[in-house]
């Protein structure tokens, strides 16, 4: 039978059980709630093809369709029991509609498009909020590209839609992972914008925060301020208050000569005057502020209550004139967020040119009223404001070049993704730098990764590989860390560089990178069991099922003491690109090391088993059994998922390996391929393996850079971190040739 049944709590999880069974192109055929939530009845996309193939007749006329007189509760029960008869009439029922639709397409009939009420009423929905909270057409568009298929139809549930809603908006918002890191760099900082947006009062409130870290000795105020009745002297009281000197910087002089006063001054913070955007002055004075030795810091400082076209003037215009500089200007601070009627359009105006946001401020009290930028309260504060049925203004201005905003959004979720993937896998950054080693030339590519992996990123713990070449390949896997939250370190260990022995690799691993927890291929021999005994390291490894042990002093194998073993936990897991339940079962074990005899006899162990089962049929998939002396609890199934889930890993990487030379820019070394190739392949299975909200929207982001049909997720999701990789480089490219292209 084709059509499956899947059950959850919620349309949502139910929805992921579909993915996880059938892929994204999967036929949903009905829903219903039941007693326990969510029933939904569906098929794989191409075993409906291959039904309708089979069953279509050679000619197009259609089938004879049902009485239009019955009704259509009568001939869609989804409100039945979903036994084997009602699955049967279905799916008899699915096969007549796809022959009248064929019918209907070959004679070029027109039918009607789905009402969004049904199809799409949840994006209509969500479209709707963010629009009544002042975000544009652009900025609506790429939010709602990622849409996930349950939260987009009627039958949405209201709250999980603008829960998804809230955290995609806080995504997207441009802020500093730690905004008051900002100000721990020390140089020159100068704030610019437009007249009356709170300049020199900000100015303040940064020097207190300035004065408050790292003293009053190390910081100085400059204005440029000239024109404003009674400027100066508002910053020079400031500046008192604080025991902070205050200089000016008139229009002639140079930053240099002012820098030759300030010796001494670590931090140094510039109120500029303001000025309108269309002022051609802002170009000279972005000119002078870049005009010394030492590079300026600048921030552009908006006002949250301006009106949407204001924003985008100020933006465009200050950012250019910093271009003419020879600077960019990518950081900006909110001022007057208390007196701004909606959030929306300045947050929209961020997203769209990618501004970082550093700092809000929200009074005039100094320094009480500047707090660093968080994205979570922004997005709440701007969704609650949001004004159903308002005239007011659109956020974003309608542009004349459609094709150019879809490029830069584009653009902007490839960089989205990128910062995502960075914060959430651990050692992603070194990854990238390791594909950027790839565009050297060969001869120095070893150098620099050798320089690269001098510093790896801490682990909580190992995936030991087996020492030997994958199959089909003349290389062996990299290991790979584990982090402390229990996800893959993406930047492996290449076994060869690592010393001959296991006692001595399992030492390094924990000297240099603080491994604790070791999950090992096989029994380890003599040497290595007295190593993990004397440091008391956690360990555990995966034998084969003719492993014997010692039960109640006998000496059998582990298939045959299968069925003594006391049932624990069931956990869900990932197996061959599909989700199966595991069921775990353990006994309690003697065993000693594997290999050679040594002066270490059998001990204590516990054996644990699994038996991998598919959810719907209930049909064993794979058994697998491990070894361990750590207690028989709970917290031991982690490792023993993390285990199973690296069987796919050398799959995915050889597939990895294949793939990498017709992408990388030039002749690459043998190691650093295999670095990427098991760094992309850890990745690939990090996404695939994890079940929370943020992967899930992960994964939508990644696969929808392929387009297309789907298969295998595990295998779609390593192709999209390739194209997102070859797209970022290729984005770097045209940057840098546009850059040559204006010297």
């Amino acid at each position: 039978m084709s059509v499956m049944r899947f059950v959850g709590e919620t349309s949502r999880e139910a929805m992921r059980k579909v993915r996880s069974a059938l892929g994204d192109e999967a036929l949903i055929l009905a829903n219903r709630p039941t007693e326990t939530g969510v029933e939904i009845l569906a098929m794989a996309d191409e075993a409906a093809e291959t039904m309708v193939a089979s069953t279509l007749p050679e000619s197009t006329a259609p089938a004879p369709a049902e009485p239009a007189s019955r009704p259509p509760s009568e001939s869609a029960p989804t409100s039945a029991a979903p036994d084997s008869g009602g699955l049967e009439a279905m799916s008899e029922r699915l096969l007549r509609e796809m022959q009248d639709m064929r019918a209907l397409l070959a004679r070029g009939a027109a039918s009607p498009a789905a009402p969004t009420t049904s199809s799409s009423a949840g994006r209509e929905t969500l479209a709707e909020t963010l629009r009544d909270a002042g975000f544009g057409r652009v900025v609506i568009d790429e939010l709602l590209q990622g849409l996930p298929a349950e939260l987009a139809g009627a039958e949405a549930e209201p709250a999980a839609a603008q829960a998804w809603l809230s955290r995609r908006l806080a995504g997207r918002l441009p802020v500093g992972i730690d905004p008051e890191t900002f100000l721990d760099t020390p140089g020159i900082l100068a704030l610019v914008g437009p007249t009356g947006v709170g300049k020199t009062t900000t100015t303040a409130k940064l020097a207190a925060r300035c004065v408050q870290r790292h003293g009053a000795e190390h910081v100085a105020l400059v204005t440029t301020d000239g024109f404003r009745v009674g400027a100066h002297e508002q910053l020079r009281i400031y500046a008192e208050l604080l025991g902070v000197p205050l200089h000016a910087l008139s229009p002639e002089q140079s930053m240099d000569a002012l820098l030759a006063e300030l010796a001494g001054r670590r931090w140094i913070i510039i109120d500029t005057v303001g000025m309108s955007q269309r002022d051609r002055r802002i170009i000279a004075q972005a000119s002078q502020l870049q005009g010394g030795a030492e590079r300026v810091r600048m921030l552009l400082v908006l006002n949250a209550a301006s009106q949407p076209g204001t924003l985008e003037e100020v933006v465009t215009h200050y950012r250019q004139a910093a271009r003419a500089a020879g600077v960019a200007l990518d950081d900006c601070l909110l001022t007057k967020q208390d007196e701004a009627g909606q959030l929306g359009p300045a947050l929209d105006t961020l997203i769209r040119h990618g501004l970082r946001l550093r700092y809000v401020s929200t009074g005039q009290r100094v320094p009480e009223d500047l707090a660093p930028a968080e994205a979570a309260p922004l997005v709440e504060a701007a969704l609650a404001a949001a004004r159903p049925g308002d005239d007011l203004p659109a956020a974003s201005v309608k542009s004349a070049r459609p094709d150019a905003d879809a490029l830069l959004g584009q653009g902007r979720r490839l960089g989205a993704l990128l910062a995502t993937l960075r914060r959430r896998l651990t050692g992603f950054a070194s990854l990238e730098a390791g594909w950027d080693l790839s565009a050297l030339p060969a001869c120095l590519q070893e150098d620099h990764l050798s320089r690269l992996l001098d510093a790896p990123p801490q682990r909580a713990g190992m995936l030991w590989a087996a020492r030997r070449s994958l199959p089909g390949a003349d290389w062996a896997m990299p290991d790979l860390g584990i982090d402390d939250r229990g996800g893959w370190v993406v930047l492996p260990d290449l076994q060869h560089r690592q010393p001959a022995g296991w006692p001595a690799r399992l030492g390094q691993a924990r000297e240099r990178q603080g491994v604790a927890v070791h999950l090992l291929p096989g029994l380890p021999d003599a040497d290595t069991w007295l190593w993990l005994d004397e440091t008391r390291a956690p360990w555990l490894c995966q034998v084969r099922p003719a492993q014997r042990v010692v039960h109640d002093g006998e000496r059998r194998s582990l298939s045959s003491l299968e069925p003594l073993a006391e049932a624990a936990e069931t956990r869900d897991a990932r197996f061959r690109g599909q989700t199966v339940r595991v069921r775990f079962a353990r006994l309690a074990v003697e065993a000693g090391p594997g290999g050679r005899r040594g002066p270490v006899a059998s001990c204590a162990m516990t054996a644990w088993f699994a038996s991998l089962v598919d959810p719907e049929s209930g049909r064993v998939l794979a058994r697998r059994q491990w070894l361990t002396p750590l207690p028989a609890g709970a917290d031991v199934l982690p490792l023993l998922i993390g285990q199973l889930h690296g069987e796919a890993l050398p799959r995915q990487a050889r597939r990895a390996w294949e793939r990498l030379p017709a992408l990388l820019p030039a002749e690459t070394d043998r190691e650093l391929r295999q670095l990427l190739a098991a760094g992309l392949a850890a990745a690939a299975g990090h996404l695939d393996q994890s079940s929370d909200d943020e992967a899930e929207e992960l994964r939508g982001d990644l696969l929808a850079l392929l387009g297309g049909r789907r298969r295998r997720r595990e295998g779609a999701l390593l192709e999209a971190l390739l194209q997102l990789l070859t797209a970022r480089d290729a984005i770097r490219h045209v940057g840098a040739a546009g850059l040559e292209g204006l010297r």
